[in-house]
């Protein structure tokens, strides 16, 4: 696949388009229930730390020139990091039927063409970015960037445009729902604490923890590049996750779908469910092929990008849905000890296991570390259950590193 250098504004598009997502606006509507100051201060929280652990995972691949999962092999070496190449091929599997069932769903709230329908339309149009290529995205990011920009302006106006677009769609959408809810009782909805919050905030851009340097070995200013990747995305996913959370707020609807329509959003509401599909799962199924090329040399990741991307598709338009939060919480459990550990070595430790074939010291540290969130999320801390764990699984490192160093002396 292409390691053309690619500029800062390259890159930047490329995760503006990461960011402008249906998942994010859906799970900024989880964050209603805390009211909107307390919701905005926790995705505001919950993006600096995760933004904070792109950078530092992009910033590994921009100095390296490796991908994410060659970078995996510098803590647990040429083997051991098979296990994690695996995973994220199996990851962003799910992530991309999970995006494209959204999608689907999305779309079909708008205009009832059927979900089968607009899942194989959503899997044709990621297909189409994928034989493009990334290094030859550039015209075509740009148009479809403006026109979501635009759109997505134009959906922001439509819930935050004050009280007679907000109390219009709120009362459209309220006559709509309320024989569904004549004569039954509605069971309370669990507490949502604000560390559950910030934890919900940090789950988006850590999930892009195992993709990052797909994309930033190719810059041709690691830093700068790595930077504004993860501005740019941190800036547009706050963006859309206000957005989720201000329609649960001031509309009382949490399916955006539903808001677009009662607002007269047909074909723009269509354009920015599509688009903002495409652009964002089209990464998932492009790193899923670069990641592949990590588990074996034989495969070419062009063609694995696509068999994922037919593969999601499938699990689309069969699958009955996704539970999309028990999905971002897993990937962290997995992946977010795997960089702390690699994050140490790298930072800190300085130090390259890739000549080795497996690191047992630190893949014992990644599953001790996985063992730990695993408790926490049990547990409500005030900044949610990734910070916590990472601390610890990077203390952990430091520690048994110091031990091993004077135990050889």
């Amino acid at each position: 696949m292409s390691t053309e250098k690619t500029s800062i504004f390259a890159n930047s598009l490329i995760w503006f388009g990461a960011g402008v997502s249906i998942a994010e606006i859906l799970t900024g509507t989880l964050l209603a229930p805390l009211g909107f100051a307390k919701g905005l201060t926790a995705i505001l929280i919950g993006h600096l730390i995760g933004g904070g652990l792109m950078y530092a995972a992009g910033l590994i691949g921009g100095e390296t020139g490796k991908s994410a999962m060659e970078t995996v092999k510098i803590s647990f070496g040429s083997r051991g990091s098979l296990l994690f190449s695996s995973l994220n091929v199996l990851q962003l599997l799910g992530w991309t039927a999970v995006m494209i069932i959204s999608g689907a769903a999305a779309a079909q709230a708008i205009w009832a063409w059927g979900t089968g329908f607009w899942s194989a339309a959503i899997g044709v149009l990621i297909a189409l970015w994928i034989i493009v290529d990334i290094s030859n995205l550039g015209k075509l990011n740009l148009v479809t960037m403006a026109a979501l920009f635009l759109l997505t302006i134009v959906l922001s106006t439509v819930v935050f445009g004050g009280s007679g677009t907000a109390a219009g769609v709120s009362g459209a959408v309220a006559a709509g729902a309320a024989g569904e809810a004549a004569g039954a009782s509605e069971a309370a909805a669990p507490a949502l604490s604000f560390g559950g919050a910030i934890e919900l905030a940090v789950a988006m851009p850590l999930s892009w923890l195992p993709l990052i340097s797909d994309y930033t070995r190719t810059a041709a200013e690691p830093k700068r590049a790595a930077a504004c990747s993860c501005l740019t995305y941190g800036l547009v996913s706050c963006w859309m996750y206000v957005i989720g959370m201000g329609a649960a707020v001031l509309t009382g609807e949490s399916d955006i779908a539903k808001v677009m329509l009662q607002a007269g959003l047909g074909l723009s509401g269509i354009i920015i469910v599509l688009f903002s599909t495409v652009t964002t799962t089209f990464l998932d199924a492009y790193s899923a092929g670069i990641s592949s090329e990590s588990v074996s040399a034989g495969l070419n990741g062009k063609y694995v990008a696509l068999a994922v991307c037919a593969v999601g598709t499938l699990i689309a338009v069969l699958a009955p849905g996704a539970q999309l939060e028990e999905f971002l919480y897993l990937i962290s459990s997995v992946f977010a000890p795997m960089t702390a550990v690699l994050i140490t070595d790298y930072y800190f430790l300085k130090a390259d296991h890739s000549a080795e074939e497996y690191n047992w010291q630190n893949l014992l540290l990644w599953a001790v570390g996985f063992g730990v969130y695993r408790v926490f999320l049990k547990l409500d801390t005030p900044v949610g259950n990734t910070v916590p764990v990472m601390i610890i699984t990077m203390l952990l490192c430091l520690v048994v590193k110091k031990v091993l160093v004077h135990a050889k002396a």
